[in-house]
């Protein structure tokens, strides 16, 4: 055959052969031969699939390598030659085609139509326009089924066509109803490619169910079953001004908070000069000038000791001095203090912390009885091992992602990697910067968090440096280890967030949540630290706790998909870890279940506590608001526990999550209505924090459930849902999601920082414990 091209723009042929014959031990041979490359394949041609599963196509149509314009003005001449040859001892039938393609070109931003099938691939060119750096290739189509490949390959011949092929060059994904691809402009020297269209001969890497018709290795023939009516639009990607946007956005968004902190320090620096200047009014109950020891008891409601121990008995006739008053102000660096976490510095024997913790009433000076820098000491051992655990836990994930990303863009495989297609901008060698942009709030706002604390930090040591009797003997005693965690965490949240959307995909999910159990876990130890401060659990025992959450994490990425042996662990697991932590908050650590005197000792205090607390007292607990806590924290965490049984969910990193967090607000919403029946206030600030909370996480959580993609489901499933961006043209519902769940996550620290600032100039054996 000889073709004439007569047009400046790229010429292809297209051959199109059918045979009659089903005959496989006698096939028809076609023999392309170009001016710069072969072309072959056989009729019937053969498909192989899922457990050797073959199809038989015998009507086969490939386009030939396309000739490039010649810069001469005459008609330029291409020879091709077709050789039929087969090896059969009679004669076949065949048919032979051979067309000139009319729209081979593709144009930017305007849709073309066509249909390919397993045995009829097709590909088409593009060409950059000269102001255009990057385009993003949409295709669609109304069917999902049956499954396909979209390949953008380089100008190279002979062009991978074919199923078994496709992946062998250039970049590809699979498709069901959607699929979209960024190409840029660097990546393609001769500023053109090729967009190659595959129609897989099963669906099972779609997700599709393999025929049950199709059993072993009968044969069958499918030459009109699997056609699929395609949709491709090329257009112009963002340019590189809307990089620079985004970025400016997002810092500027952030550094406002920056901006808010700074003149809120302000203001309450001049209302704190303006009260020193008209002198400071005497606290509540009594002058500044306090005795430096009091009762423990003092403040105890007549008739609520514990064990009729009365008040004046209540530490053998002895009165303690106040915890605060015994160490030099201003010497939390000591290197002299013992820095052992369990050390106990109550002087008194061990019946004493049983009669004042058991007590039905119980206040904050019985709880805040230990010396101060041991105890500050042991909460700033959060803030060094959350330092080390960031370290040790980020720079294997940050190996790993980099990892990920290098083998997507070697290979060329998307399927790897669930990211919303239609808003992925590349930048460099990362394919989805703005997802990884989006979560510069988190590591901001943390490190805003820190100076906040910092700032506090600092004014309570001058305070105590000042002996100031508000800051020794007066409101919540104050330690910031656990705030320094926090803060930290949200920081690494960020990083690892930003590591996780690298390539999004089931392995590294976990690597998104981890310190968001710790974020929830932190938060809810800080809320009882705060009524709690003497015995609240140590770093060592809080992180060793964690890590077995993230163990649990791991194991049911791995083993939760269908294994029910899991789930009934986990479910037992969780039920009694939930029962062992309530009987541990009830009796405020002082449940003791050994007997030195007896071998059964277990058996009869679990006994003895059955009776007297459950059926002795059944009509109304010793301590009524604790049990309803934690009669309704139970349910919730048995709830989902059985709802983790009957329904086992893929997601089980986000299961998790929702156990944690469901837990922090029932334990929030309890501590602030306590609050409010104490007769306590909410001052302006923590007010505002609570309700910018709500407001921030409502939004938050709108952008979440806007799933632009899954990976639950397979790769071209996941892209059904991908949806193109909303926000400057460069940010997805998810990066919305990022921005407000940082602040969201920022005031929720805020909360917690400044709920109790109403009680700073309340005596602390007047603050209630609950």
């Amino acid at each position: 055959f000889s073709s004439c091209s007569v047009s400046p723009q790229v010429d292809a042929v297209r051959v199109y052969v059918n045979s009659s014959s089903e005959n496989l031990r006698y096939p028809v041979l076609f023999v392309v031969r170009q001016q710069k490359g072969v072309l072959s394949w056989q009729v019937p041609l053969i498909f192989r699939g899922l457990y050797q599963r073959t199809y038989n196509y015998q009507e086969v149509s490939r386009t030939l390598c396309p000739s490039e314009p010649t810069p001469e003005t005459r008609p330029s001449d291409q020879i091709i030659f077709v050789d039929v040859t087969s090896m059969a001892p009679f004669n076949i039938a065949y048919e032979l085609l051979v067309t000139r393609l009319e729209n081979f070109q593709l144009e930017t931003n305007k849709a073309f139509n066509f249909t390919a099938s397993p045995s009829q691939p097709q590909y088409f060119l593009y060409r950059f326009p000269q102001d255009v750096d990057s385009v993003i290739i949409n295709v669609v189509s109304d069917a999902a089924y049956p499954c396909s490949v979209v390949s953008v390959q380089d100008i190279v011949c002979p062009v991978y066509d074919l199923d078994h092929n496709v992946e062998f060059n250039g970049v590809y994904q699979s498709m069901t109803k959607q699929a979209a691809i960024t190409v840029q402009r660097k990546d393609f020297p001769g500023e053109q490619f090729f967009v190659v269209f595959v129609i897989k001969p099963e669906d099972y890497a779609c997700g599709g169910s393999v025929p049950s018709s199709i059993h072993g290795n009968i044969n069958r023939t499918w030459n009109l079953q699997r056609t699929k009516n395609l949709q491709v639009t090329i257009v112009p990607s963002i340019k590189k001004s809307v990089y620079v946007q985004a970025m400016f956005f997002s810092f500027l968004s952030f550094l406002s908070f920056y901006l808010g902190s700074v003149v809120v320090a302000f203001v309450h620096y001049i209302r704190v000069q303006r009260k020193a200047s008209a002198g400071r009014l005497s606290p509540e109950h009594g002058s500044g000038m306090m005795t430096s020891s009091h009762p423990i008891s003092a403040s105890t409601p007549e008739g609520s000791s514990y064990g009729a121990i009365e008040e004046s008995s209540s530490s053998g006739g002895r009165q303690l001095s106040s915890p605060e008053r015994r160490p030099p102000a201003g010497s939390d660096t000591d290197s002299s203090v013992e820095e052992e976490s369990d050390f106990d510095t109550m002087p008194e024997i061990e019946s004493d912390k049983n009669i004042i913790r058991t007590k039905v009433f119980l206040y904050l000076s019985d709880l805040s009885r230990k010396d101060r820098r041991i105890v500050s000491k042991k909460y700033k051992i959060y803030f060094w091992n959350i330092i080390t655990i960031a370290v040790f836990y980020a720079l294997p994930v940050i190996q790993l992602v980099i990892t990920y990303q290098t083998v997507v863009n070697v290979t060329g495989n998307q399927d790897i990697c669930y990211y919303n297609f239609l808003c992925a901008h590349p930048l460099g060698v990362l394919s989805a910067f703005n997802n990884i942009l989006s979560n510069v709030g988190h590591m901001m706002l943390g490190f805003l968090f820190l100076l906040i604390v910092l700032r506090r930090d600092i004014l309570h040591r001058r305070a105590m440096e000042m002996k100031d009797v508000y800051t020794l003997d007066y409101g919540i005693p104050k330690h910031f280890g656990l705030f320094y965690a926090m803060g930290i965490a949200l920081m690494m949240e960020g990083v690892l967030s930003a590591c996780y959307h690298v390539c999004p995909n089931y392995s590294n999910f976990q690597f998104d949540t981890s310190f968001m159990y710790m974020i929830a876990g932190l938060c809810m130890l800080k809320l009882y630290q705060t009524r709690h401060p003497d015995i609240n659990a140590s770093a060592y025992s809080a992180y060793a706790s964690f890590a077995v959450v993230i163990s649990l994490a791991v194991l049911g990425v791995v083993f939760g998909k269908n294994d029910m042996w899991f789930w009934v662990i986990f479910s037992l697991i969780h039920v009694l870890a939930s029962l062992a932590l309530s009987t541990q908050i009830y009796y405020m650590g002082r449940f003791k279940i050994d007997d030195p005197d007896s071998d059964m000792g277990i058996f009869r205090r679990a006994v003895m506590v059955l009776y007297t607390d459950c059926i002795q007292q059944c009509s109304r607990p010793m301590y009524m608001d604790r049990m309803v806590l934690l009669i309704v924290g139970n349910l919730v965490n048995w709830s989902f526990a059985i709802f983790g049984l009957v329904y086992r969910p893929r997601d089980f990193a986000s299961y998790i999550l929702g156990i944690f967090i469901c837990n922090l607000l029932l334990y929030l919403a309890f501590y602030i209505i306590m609050k409010l029946r104490s007769s306590e206030k909410l001052l302006p600030i923590p007010m505002f924090c609570i309700v910018a909370t709500a407001v921030v996480w409502a939004a938050a959580l709108y952008f979440f459930f806007q799933t632009l993609s899954s990976w639950e489901e397979t790769p071209a499933e996941s892209r059904e849902k991908n949806r193109p961006c909303i926000l400057l043209g460069f940010f997805d519902d998810h990066d919305v999601w990022h921005f407000l769940s940082a602040a969201a996550l920022f005031f929720s620290f805020l909360v917690l920082l400044t709920l109790d600032d109403d009680l700073d100039t309340v005596r602390r054996d007047k603050i209630p414990v609950f």
